[in-house]
């Protein structure tokens, strides 16, 4: 997948994610946190700049493109948990609804990034 096409395809995702984020809020009004805008923009840019990341370190050497997107990989689970970290030390109480949203982008990111990596090395290998 080239990048343009990729940037294309994250686009049209995170708007569609943003669309059922908005339609879930309206449905059902406690499933979604008060921070829920600040974590879907804080994992929508550190995907993309994993994923950037990956794509520029296959394109470098594409031999060891599978350590470029296990970085990215580690890279972003890192940022993600200090980000957790931080939150949880600001706020005083438990917040399951916080989980909820955080860790269901955080899957849902993940797994659009790494299917538009595997994209890339299936193309290598023809």
């Amino acid at each position: 997948m080239s990048l343009r096409k990729f940037i294309v395809a994250y686009f049209i995702y995170t708007s569609v994610l943003a669309g059922v984020a908005i339609l879930l809020k309206s449905l059902l009004p406690g499933i979604i946190a008060g921070q829920f805008w600040l974590v879907f923009g804080f994992l929508a840019g550190l995907t993309l700049i994993a994923y950037l990341l990956a794509h520029f370190g296959i394109e470098r050497n594409p031999q060891i493109g599978v350590f470029a997107i296990l970085g990215s990989v580690i890279l972003k689970m890192l940022f993600a948990m200090a980000f957790v970290l931080i939150y949880s030390l600001k706020q005083a109480k438990g917040d399951l609804a916080f989980a909820l949203n955080f860790f269901s982008l955080y899957l849902l990111f993940s797994l659009f990034e790494i299917l538009g990596l595997l994209r890339n090395l299936r193309h290598q290998n023809k």
